[in-house]
């Protein structure tokens, strides 16, 4: 047997132990990660200091902050999340017991992604050992520091049977969609999100897909222009544009462009000062593949602001792009990096309009004073989450699910939703076996001459339009 096959292999007997079952395992398990979130903070920050070039308050902030909070809500919530639900009965079922009861799937696969690597990876986590299953752990082999320590440090704070970590690159992963699982869980782009969707059609396994897309934000000419750009520089350039609902492009009309292009600007002066490569709080590109990737992208568009890069440090600095072309390179395929394309459109009309053309996204973003305008691209539009007034901070309520629609996923998780995602939800119908004159209106003969009752009655008691 291969690595991955003995990991799962040891994952599933674990779990048939039934011993990720009870509430109080569950619960336990959350707090030993709480822990380990608390005392590794050095060897966490170290390794995405290495890989990503965060700071130590950039990954507390991004990183470890939401899966503590996450961690929290979980225990506090597990035992009603957990707790059969009733549910309305039809006649058919007035004395009988009817609830649904979340149950565990089983064994999850969690293929983790890069970009943020301990929440994207982690976060998953939680709503797994929160819904009582066993996980088998997949980090981003692209963060090899980050990699390394998730191998080192989870086996020593959660059950390493129940929740293996399983390292290494494409063959490896490969090995594990030939396995049998319960669920999968995936982060990363669409082309790869295929390939998961098809592997796990040969064992017909449900699957999250948490893809990404080219994020749309129009803005009005009518907001507040230097809140609104102060707000999209925030969310652009966090993590080096390497966000998977960062605003991805602007549409805005010809008439404010320039106004646009100065006020973000300025708030990249503000944020990462006048020489962003030396600012702690400026990331970088995760390698060189992608350096190049992005760098290509600026080939048939013009530079407005930025465009410096250093090819040895992985460095690109915050970029605007003005008067882009839709055919433009850069709007071919979701940038993920710091480059931020204008395009002009005459209104709100034609913004809608070209969102729309285009593949659903995970994140749509509007700037308007006007409750109208942001009516209208609510309702005209579909995207995985709608966000007026600010960028990326949806992400951090976990009262909403957090999910694409279309190209950008399928399934949702965040508090809740996570556990929900990662449970069968089993219908339950106990009955007696008692009350066999009311029973047996549904037994045939039903052609009898002598009727036992009348049909349409049968008919309202066993429809569940019937009561």
């Amino acid at each position: 047997m291969s690595r991955e096959q003995k990991a799962v292999a040891r994952a599933r007997k674990a779990f048939e132990t039934g011993r990720s079952k009870p509430l109080e395992h569950r619960i336990h398990q959350l707090k030993n990660l709480q822990r380990l979130l608390t005392e590794r903070k050095k060897e966490i920050v170290d390794a995405i200091k290495k890989d990503l070039g965060k700071s130590e308050e950039g990954t507390q902030l991004y990183e470890t902050l939401g899966l503590e909070g996450e961690i929290n809500m979980a225990v506090k919530k597990l035992k009603e999340w957990a707790a059969p639900r009733p549910v309305e009965k039809n006649l058919m079922t007035l004395s009988d017991t009817v609830y649904i009861r979340p149950e565990p799937l089983g064994v999850v696969l969690i293929i983790g992604a890069w970009n943020y690597p301990w929440a994207i990876t982690i976060q998953p986590l939680i709503g797994a050992i929160a819904a009582g299953n066993a996980a088998v752990i997949k980090p981003s082999e692209v963060c090899v520091h980050t990699a390394k320590v998730m191998e080192d440090l989870l086996p020593l704070y959660i059950d390493k049977e129940l929740y293996p970590v399983v390292t290494g690159g494409v063959t490896e992963t490969q090995e594990l969609l030939r396995q049998r699982f319960d669920h999968i869980f995936y982060t990363g782009n669409g082309m790869v999100g295929k390939l998961i969707m098809e592997a796990a059609a040969k064992h017909l396994t449900p699957v999250t897909l948490e893809l990404g897309g080219k994020s749309p934000c129009y803005i009005d000419k009518n907001c507040d222009l230097t809140i609104a750009c102060r707000r999209i520089a925030w969310g652009k350039y966090t993590n080096c544009g390497q966000t998977c609902i960062a605003p991805d492009y602007i549409l805005c009309e010809p008439s404010i462009q320039n106004q646009v292009i100065e006020e973000v600007q300025k708030a990249v002066k503000e944020f990462y000062t006048d020489d962003p490569k030396s600012c702690p709080d400026y990331c970088r590109i995760i390698n060189q593949r992608h350096f190049k990737r992005i760098m290509a992208m600026l080939e048939d568009s013009t530079i407005a602001v930025g465009g410096d890069n250093d090819e040895s440090d992985c460095y690109i600095a915050p970029t605007i792009l003005k008067d882009v072309k839709p055919e433009a390179k850069v709007m071919q395929e979701e940038i993920f990096g710091p480059l931020l394309p204008i395009l002009s459109v005459s209104g709100l009309d034609e913004a809608i309009k070209f969102i729309n053309r285009g593949e659903k996204p995970l994140a749509l973003y509007v700037f308007s004073h006007d409750s109208k305008v942001i009516n209208r691209v609510r309702d005209e539009t579909s995207s995985g989450g709608l966000l007026a007034n600010d960028c990326l901070v949806h992400y951090s309520v976990s009262s909403l699910p957090f999910g694409g629609v279309g190209n950008s996923g399928m399934g949702c998780y965040h508090g809740k939703f996570s556990f929900d995602q990662l449970s069968h939800q089993r219908g339950c119908l106990i009955k007696q076996l008692k009350m066999e004159g009311m029973n047996s209106m549904r037994y045939p003969p039903h052609t009898s001459p002598v009727r036992k009752t009348n049909p349409i009655c049968v008919c309202l008691l066993i429809s569940p339009a019937g009561i």
